[in-house]
C-alpha cells in the first residue's frame, strides 16, 4: 500500500509544471473571466440541467449518488495528493495548514457525506457530471497548489482581523449550508413525491438558503486566504449558484400560490 501511494504521489509530483506561480495566476484570471459569461448564461439563457431542471434526454446519464461523489472527488483528492507528493513546502506553516484544512474539510463533507445522504435523486446528465468533474479538478489544483507551495503568511496571520473575519464567515456559511441541506432532505416523508416549500433556518429569508450558505462560505475563505485564487473561486461560485437560486425563487413563486412573498432569492432582504 505504501509503495503504491509513493508511486502515485511521485507521478503526480513529476506532472507539476515548472513555472507554476505564473500558471496559477493565469488559471485564477481565467476563472474570473469565465464568471461573467457563466452569470449571464445562467440568468438569461438557461440554468444547468440537473435536479428539478433535468429534461428528458436520450444522452447518457448517471445515478445521482455516484455522479455526485465522483464529480466532487477531485476537489478533495487533488489537494491531498499535493500534500503527499513531497512538494508541499508551505505545509509546515500553521496558517497554510488551517486554510487548506478548511477547503479539504468542506469537500470531504461534500464528496463522501453529502453523496451518501442523497435520497433517490434524478439521474445526472453526463455532460453535467463531466463539467463538474473538470471544474473540481481545476479548482482543487488551483487552491491546493497555491496554499501548499506559494502562499506565504506571517506567523501571526491567524490572529489578523482579515483572517479571523474570513474564518468566522466560512464556518457560518458552512453551518447555514449544512442546515439548509438537512431541511431539503427531510421535506418529504418516506414514500412521498413532489416538491414542498422549505421552512426554517435561512429559508425564512431566502429561497436558496443552501446557495446563500455556500456563497458566504467561499467569501469567507477568500477573505481568510487574501489571495487571487481564493477570490476567483468565490466570484465564480457566486456567479454560478447565485443565478440558480434566483431561478429557484421564480420557480417557487410560480408553483405555490402560498409561497412567502417576503422571501428574497439568495441575499436576505436584498436580492
Amino acid at each position: 500500500m505504501a509503495e503504491t501511494l509513493e508511486t502515485v504521489t511521485g507521478f503526480f509530483s513529476r506532472m507539476l509544471p515548472s513555472n507554476e506561480e505564473a500558471l496559477l495566476d493565469t488559471l485564477a484570471y481565467v476563472m474570473l473571466g469565465l464568471s461573467v459569461p457563466v452569470f449571464f448564461i445562467m440568468v438569461f439563457v438557461k440554468v444547468a440541467e440537473y435536479g428539478r431542471y433535468t429534461v428528458k434526454s436520450t444522452s447518457w446519464s448517471l445515478p445521482a449518488r455516484p455522479a455526485w461523489l465522483f464529480q466532487e472527488l477531485p476537489s478533495f483528492a487533488v489537494p491531498v495528493l499535493l500534500v503527499l507528493s513531497g512538494r508541499a513546502v508551505r505545509m509546515t506553516q500553521l496558517p497554510n495548514q488551517v486554510l487548506l484544512g478548511m477547503f479539504v474539510a468542506h469537500y470531504f463533507q461534500r464528496t463522501f457525506i453529502f453523496s451518501l445522504l442523497i435520497r433517490g435523486g434524478k439521474r445526472t446528465p453526463f455532460r453535467i457530471f463531466r463539467d463538474a468533474f473538470v471544474f473540481c479538478a481545476y479548482n482543487g489544483y488551483l487552491q491546493g497548489r497555491y496554499l501548499t507551495e506559494f502562499a506565504h503568511y506571517p506567523d501571526t496571520w491567524l490572529t489578523d482581523p482579515k483572517c479571523i473575519v474570513g474564518i468566522v464567515l466560512f464556518l457560518a456559511g458552512m453551518v447555514i449550508n449544512l442546515h439548509a441541506d438537512h431541511i431539503l432532505r427531510n421535506l418529504r416523508k418516506p414514500g412521498e413525491t413532489g416538491y414542498k416549500i422549505p421552512q426554517g433556518g435561512m429559508f425564512t429569508y431566502v429561497s436558496g438558503a443552501n446557495y446563500f450558505g455556500e456563497i458566504v462560505e467561499w467569501t469567507g475563505f477568500a477573505i481568510a486566504c487574501w489571495s487571487l485564487p481564493a477570490a476567483a473561486f468565490a466570484v465564480f461560485t457566486a456567479s454560478n449558484i447565485g443565478p440558480r437560486a434566483y431561478r429557484h425563487h421564480k420557480w417557487y413563486l410560480q408553483k405555490f400560490d402560498n409561497y412567502p412573498r417576503s422571501r428574497k432569492a439568495v441575499i436576505p432582504f436584498l436580492i
